[in-house]
C-alpha cells in the first residue's frame, strides 16, 4: 500500500513539474537580482517565467533551460524591481494641445514609469482612448488610471472641471464619472463649498468610489477622512490639520469666505506655521493610518516651483521633449514667481522643509504615502518621467530609507487602488509591468535614473528601444 502510495506521487510530482515546465511563455528573463520593496531585500540569480501581462514562475536562474519561452533575455546581473508608478500627472491644456499631450506618453517608459494616474484635466475623452491604446499595446506609453474631470465649484479655475454644488448636481456629476469608467474621484478646492465638498464624499462612498484631492481650508482634514475619504493631494492640508489653532483658523476662514477680504490658502499659511503642534501632528497620523488614509507629497513641485527665480531652465534637456504649445504654459508660473517678494520666498522655502519633515513621520506612523510628480502643462519644468524619480529621491532625502521611497513609486500606489493582488511586487501571479536597472536603489536610489529595460503592458522595451522612442517626440527645430 505504501509502495503504490509512494508511486502515485512520484507520477503526480512529475506531472506537476512537466505541465510547469512544458508551458510556454511569451518571455523568460534569467539572471537578474529582484528588489524587493516590502522587505529591503534582494533575490539574487533569479528568472521570471512571463505570459502576457502576468508573472507566471520566479525561479532560481540555472533552471532556465527548463523555461520553454518565445523570448529570452539576459538580464546580465541587473536589478529587477516593478514598474514605477506616477501617482499624480495632468493631460491638459485645451484641444490645441492634445497632441502635445499624447507625445508625453513615451517620457513615462524611458524612465521607467510603467503606470500612472491621472489626476483631472480637460482632455478627458482623448485621455480614455490613450488609457485603452497602452493597455491593450497598440500605443507605447504607461498603464493609465483616471479620475475624469474634477469636482469644484461653479467658476472653477481648471477648464473641463465638473461645477457641483447642490446633492442633485453632485449625484448628476458621479453619474457620469461612472458612466465614463472613472478609477477615482478627483475634488478640487478653487471653489468648490463646505458643504458641497462633504457631500461629494457622501455619495461617493455610498457608491464604492475611491475619493481624494485638495481640500478648502474650510473643511477640517478629519472631517473629511471621517466620512471615508481615502487620500489627499499635496501637503498643505494635513500640515493645516496639525496646528494648534486649527478650529479657529478655519471659523475665521469660514467667516470671511463671502466677503471683501476672503482667507485664501496662502494666506492662511503664515497662522499655521506658527501655530504648529508637534503632539497633534502625532495624534492626526495615527488617526489617519486608522483610516488606510493616503497622501500624496509632490515634493518635487515644491521646490521646483519655490526656486524657479534662481533658476534657469533654458538648457534643460528635457525641453526637447516638450511642444512649444506646453512650454508657452510654463509661463504663467513664472511670472507668478517674479511678482513674489524675496520675504515670501524665503517663508515659502521655510515652510516646505515643515513640510517634508512630516513625510518619515507619517510613513511611520502607517499612512501610505504615494510618490507623484504633477507633471502637466502649467506646472513648469516638471517633465514627465524625471520628476518622479525627483520625487522618490526626495521622499528619501526627508527621510525615508530608498527601499520605503521605492515602496511609494510601487506598491503603495495599487494600495491607495485596492488593486495590489495583482500589482506592485515582482510574484507569480502578478503584473508583469518592470524595470531593469544597472545598479541596486536599495543602496543608492539614484540607480532609478539607470533605466535599462522595461517591460511594460506586455512589451518588452530595451535602452536602445527607448532611445528610438524618445526620438520620435523629440521636438524638431
Amino acid at each position: 500500500m505504501k509502495l503504490i502510495f509512494s508511486l502515485c506521487l512520484t507520477v503526480c510530482l512529475f506531472h506537476a513539474g512537466f505541465s510547469q515546465h512544458a508551458q510556454k511563455f511569451t518571455l523568460v528573463i534569467s539572471n537578474v537580482n529582484i528588489v524587493d520593496a516590502t522587505t529591503g531585500k534582494i533575490a539574487r540569480n533569479r528568472l521570471l517565467a512571463i505570459s502576457g501581462d502576468t508573472i507566471q514562475a520566479v525561479d532560481d536562474t540555472k533552471m532556465v533551460a527548463k523555461y520553454k519561452a518565445d523570448r529570452y533575455l539576459d538580464g546580465q546581473g541587473k536589478y529587477a524591481m516593478p514598474g514605477l508608478w506616477d501617482m499624480h500627472v495632468h493631460f491638459r491644456g485645451g484641444d490645441s494641445l492634445i497632441a502635445a499631450n499624447k507625445a508625453l506618453l513615451p517620457l513615462f517608459l524611458a524612465n521607467g514609469i510603467t503606470t500612472v494616474r491621472e489626476c483631472g484635466g480637460d482632455m478627458t475623452s482623448s485621455v480614455t482612448q490613450w488609457r485603452q491604446q497602452t493597455a491593450s499595446g497598440e500605443l507605447a506609453g504607461p498603464r493609465i488610471f483616471t479620475s475624469g474631470p474634477k469636482l469644484d465649484g461653479f467658476g472653477a479655475v481648471w477648464a473641463g472641471s465638473l461645477p457641483v454644488e447642490t446633492p442633485d448636481q453632485i449625484s448628476k456629476a458621479l453619474d457620469s464619472l461612472q458612466k465614463l469608467g472613472s478609477d477615482f474621484v478627483k475634488i478640487y478646492d478653487s471653489k468648490i463649498s463646505h458643504d458641497a465638498y462633504l457631500e461629494i464624499i457622501r455619495q461617493a462612498k455610498k457608491r464604492g468610489m475611491k475619493v481624494t484631492g485638495h481640500m478648502p481650508f474650510t473643511v477640517e482634514l478629519t472631517e473629511a477622512a471621517g466620512l471615508g475619504m481615502d487620500g489627499s493631494e499635496h501637503l498643505y492640508y494635513v500640515f493645516k490639520a496639525c496646528s494648534a489653532k486649527e478650529d479657529s483658523i478655519t471659523a475665521l476662514i469660514r467667516l470671511q469666505e463671502h466677503t471683501d477680504h476672503p482667507i485664501g490658502l496662502f494666506g492662511a499659511l503664515p497662522a499655521l506655521y506658527n501655530t504648529y503642534d508637534s503632539a497633534k501632528a502625532k495624534r492626526l497620523f495615527k488617526y489617519l493610518a486608522e483610516k488606510h488614509f493616503t497622501i500624496t507629497p509632490t515634493l518635487f513641485i515644491t521646490k521646483t516651483l519655490v526656486e524657479i527665480k534662481e533658476t534657469d531652465h533654458t538648457k534643460d534637456s528635457m525641453l526637447a521633449y516638450i511642444a512649444p504649445g506646453i512650454q508657452e504654459t510654463y509661463q504663467g508660473r513664472v511670472r507668478g514667481a517674479r511678482r513674489q517678494s524675496a520675504e515670501s520666498t524665503q517663508f515659502t522655502k521655510k515652510y516646505d522643509a515643515l513640510c517634508a519633515s512630516l513625510v518619515p513621520q507619517m510613513f511611520a506612523a502607517g499612512v501610505n504615502i504615494v510618490a507623484g510628480s504633477d507633471c502637466g502643462a502649467s506646472n513648469s519644468f516638471v517633465y514627465p518621467g524625471t520628476s518622479l524619480h525627483g520625487e522618490v529621491k526626495l521622499l528619501v532625502a526627508s527621510g525615508l530609507t530608498p527601499a520605503e521611497g521605492l515602496r511609494t513609486a510601487t506598491v503603495n500606489g495599487a494600495k491607495f487602488l485596492g488593486i495590489g493582488k495583482f500589482y506592485g511586487t515582482l510574484q507569480p501571479g502578478k503584473c508583469s509591468d518592470l524595470i531593469l536597472l544597472t545598479s541596486n536603489p536599495l543602496e543608492d536610489i539614484n540607480a532609478i535614473d539607470q533605466v535599462n529595460v522595461v517591460l511594460a503592458n506586455g512589451k518588452l522595451y530595451t535602452r536602445d528601444d527607448l532611445n528610438a522612442l524618445l526620438a520620435t517626440v523629440k521636438i524638431q527645430h
